[in-house]
Parts: C-alpha cells; sequence; structure tokens
C-alpha cells in the first residue's frame, strides 16, 4: 500500500492487530528485511513496515535527503493512517530516523528498539560517506554489493548461508541510486548523543557483537547517554543482527516488550 506524504508516495504494509509496532529498514535495504519480525509480532501487535524514501516500493526523488525530511515522512505516515504513538524497531538508518524523530516530536514513540545503529559518526566518517556516494554515482549500486555483504554479515554466515547473502545482495542491487545517494547524504549528520537524555522513552539498544558497520562502541554511547536504555549485544552477528542471528534478535524484543508491558 501506498500514501503520499511530503509529495513522495511511501509503500507501506500493515498486518495483525494490538498496538502499533513499527520497523524500519537499514540503509541499502527494505522493509523485506523484517520477514521473521513481521510474522512473528503481528500475532499480538498491529505491525506497520515502511519503506524509507528512496528504498523498496518508495518513490525516490533525486537530491539530497535530510534527517529533518525523513522524521517528517514518519509523522507523515503516521498522521496519514491514524497512529498516535507506536513502538518503532529501527536497525542502522531506521535507529537513526528513530533518534531524530523522537526528539522532534516527542511523544511520537511508545518505546523504541535501536539496533546496530548510531547517535554520531566521527568527524572523518563525511569523507568516507562521500567517497561511497560518489563510487555509486560513478559505477552504479552494484558496485559496493560486495563489500555491503562483508560488513553487514561475518564469514561463517556468508559461507554458510549462500542463499540469504544472494537475496540480501539482491535487494542492495535493487536500491535506486537516488534512494541511496540521498540517504547517504542524510544519515552522516547525526549528531544527538548530547541531546539523548531528552528523551523519556523506554528503549532497548541491540548491537551484534561483530558489526563493522556501526560497532559495539556506538552503541554502548547511546546506552550510557539515554537514561534508562537497555543494552544487548548479539553474539556471531554483524551489521544485520536481526537476520543473521534471528532468534536471538527476536528473544530480545520480546523480553524488552514484556518488562514494558507492550
Amino acid at each position: 500500500m501506498k500514501v503520499n506524504v511530503n509529495g513522495i508516495n511511501i509503500n507501506y504494509s500493515v498486518q495483525g492487530e494490538g498496538p502499533w509496532v513499527v520497523l524500519s529498514h537499514s540503509l541499502a535495504c527494505d522493509s523485506r528485511m523484517w520477514e521473521n519480525e513481521i510474522k512473528a509480532l503481528s500475532k499480538r501487535y498491529k505491525v506497520l513496515a515502511i519503506d524509507t524514501r528512496g528504498h523498496g516500493g518508495s518513490d525516490a526523488p533525486a537530491g539530497e535527503y535530510t534527517l529533518d525530511t525523513l522524521a517528517d515522512d514518519v509523522k507523515g505516515v503516521f498522521d496519514a493512517l491514524g497512529v498516535k504513538d507506536a513502538h518503532w524497531i529501527g536497525l542502522s538508518m531506521g535507529g537513526i530516523i528513530a533518534q531524530y524523530a523522537a526528539l522532534k516530536y516527542p511523544g511520537i514513540f511508545k518505546s523504541m528498539v535501536l539496533a546496530d545503529t548510531t547517535s554520531g559518526y566521527a568527524p572523518n566518517a563525511a569523507a568516507m560517506w562521500a567517497e561511497r556516494v560518489a563510487n555509486v554515482r560513478a559505477k552504479g549500486i552494484a558496485a559496493i554489493v560486495q563489500g555491503t555483504l562483508e560488513r553487514w554479515f561475518t564469514e561463517p554466515f556468508r559461507k554458510a548461508h549462500p542463499e540469504v547473502i544472494d537475496k540480501v545482495g539482491g535487494w542492495i542491487a535493487q536500491t535506486p541510486e537516488n534512494g541511496f545517494c540521498g540517504c547517504a547524504a542524510a544519515l552522516p549528520k547525526i549528531a544527538v548523543t548530547a541531546r539523548l537524555a531528552e528523551l523519556k522513552v523506554p528503549t532497548l539498544v541491540i548491537c551484534g557483537e561483530q558489526d563493522m558497520g556501526t560497532p559495539p562502541a556506538m552503541a554502548q554511547a547511546i546506552h550510557q547517554n539515554l537514561p534508562g536504555a537497555e543494552l544487548v549485544m548479539i553474539p556471531n552477528a554483524a551489521h544485520l543482527s536481526n537476520m543473521e542471528q534471528p532468534a536471538a534478535f527476536l528473544a530480545a524484543v520480546e523480553k524488552f516488550y514484556a518488562r514494558i508491558g507492550a
């Protein structure tokens, strides 16, 4: 299904009944990465999975996107669907969007699961992101597929599950260049670590122990600066921890939801 928000069409799906749970994916992926979570959580929750602008079935306008735009997209989808507040699960880009949206629109989330994400990058990260964008513009999105897969999954998993690697590699390759580059312009500008204390939202921080994209130190920074936040490290997992260790990821979410009475 699609809804027009901020001048573009945003693709989404809704499954199940109950309190709202919203799933937000990583850069160069889409809501298909949440298949396991949708199946499990929709038994008790109304699960909304959104394709961020530039990804999946959503429009991919040209130009650089901003964190304000990505947060406004979320608010726009919520308003269109009548979502007053929701439990948010965001991985990587989805976690960055959550932090920014929670600060811009206080009360929009009942809880947050921030997985394999960051509240701020080192100053030299901007150059790395710019180089990645330039590579995609020059050679196409296919140029980053292999390197991305190597960051997203541990080597043992890649060898043991080629079918998953092929599937996710296909998702990366299908990402519109405008979408990848547009979001890649916004993400490195996240710098909210010092503001996390403003958030009064129950939060679970999850990180794969071998995450190279957003290393454990970034998860620890969120945990230390967001009062009351919990931290769960997932062994034998890299960046897409929910796909590499789906049972451990879901167990952490379920335990968190049980504790906060979600």
